[in-house]
């Protein structure tokens, strides 16, 4: 069978029950995130279980920041990945466009409909003078993003975002967590957690539910089976791929307007491999 009719067949539904699999299984796995459908086929390629989109990636690749994307773009770059790949895709769905615990329900159900089996909350206001909901409306967010996500069979990661906003409160942020949790959320997940320490007290004070981990900011370099022994359940990289890709093209802009030279070149994958992955099994 092809890799467009394995897609075609894969319903929704078995998408998030796969899933959910993946978190109720013992051991730790990897969730990478593409940025669009491209590099979201060659991961599917390389043989990893689910996806998650990534709100950064998309911005960068839409000439954007991360803050201000619509809804509406957010969700057809996700839309976009779901339609390329059968695995299971998570969304980075920010804040749930909106303040209300309300606009965080619709944006649950928005996402359910267009094939995606999870996506995540956030507890940031997109306010830079007041970065972060206060604590019982972030509570009650959740709750409503809860809801629908098991009326639709969707998969809730909530995330609290202290430590992306000069917020370095582990305290308050294991509080956030555990309420998060009790008001529902699947995955539990703090982005920019400081060392392992803080990744190990946040796996252990949220026990049983799963936690997310990012890696790939700058000096996070622990290792798969080290996270694994700190509680992690699962591993995310954010925007750092597309990061990565950004920065060769970077490196190779630079050498050609600065020193004139193509030796850049060498180290690229060739025009063949690229179709390769994107064609990949629909021979």
């Amino acid at each position: 069978m092809s890799a467009r009719a394995i897609q075609d067949a894969v319903t929704r539904e078995q998408k998030y029950e796969t899933f959910l699999a993946l978190h109720a299984r013992p051991g730790i796995f990897v969730i990478p995130n593409p940025w669009d459908a491209g590099s979201a086929r060659i991961l599917t390629a390389l043989g990893f279980e689910a996806l998650a989109t990534t709100s950064a990636g998309y911005a960068f690749s839409a000439g954007h920041v991360d803050s201000g994307l619509t809804r509406e773009g957010v969700l057809a770059n996700a839309k976009a990945i779901v339609e390329a790949t059968h695995l299971p895709v998570s969304a980075d769905l920010q804040n749930g466009f909106g303040r209300s615990p309300a606009a965080c329900a619709e944006t649950i159900r928005l996402a359910a409909d267009l094939g995606l089996a999870g996506g995540s909350i956030e507890d940031a206001t997109d306010d830079e003078s007041d970065p972060i909901y206060d604590f019982g409306l972030a509570v009650e967010r959740v709750a409503a993003a809860a809801e629908a996500a098991r009326k639709h069979k969707f998969l809730l990661t909530a995330r609290a975002e202290n430590f992306l906003h000069g917020r370095p409160d582990l305290d308050d942020t294991v509080r956030r967590l555990r309420a998060f949790s009790e008001a529902g959320a699947d995955v539990l997940y703090a982005p920019g957690l400081p060392n392992i320490d803080a990744i190990r007290k946040v796996c252990a004070a949220v026990a049983p539910k799963p936690v997310n981990v990012l890696m790939g900011r700058g000096s996070d370099t622990y290792s798969v089976p080290e996270l694994a022994a700190a509680g992690a359940k699962r591993i995310s990289v954010g925007g750092t791929f597309a990061r990565v890709a950004l920065g060769a093209f970077m490196n190779a802009a630079r050498e050609v307007k600065e020193k004139g030279t193509f030796t850049f070149a060498a180290d690229t994958m060739t025009h063949s491999e690229v179709e390769g992955y994107m064609t990949k099994g629909e021979r």
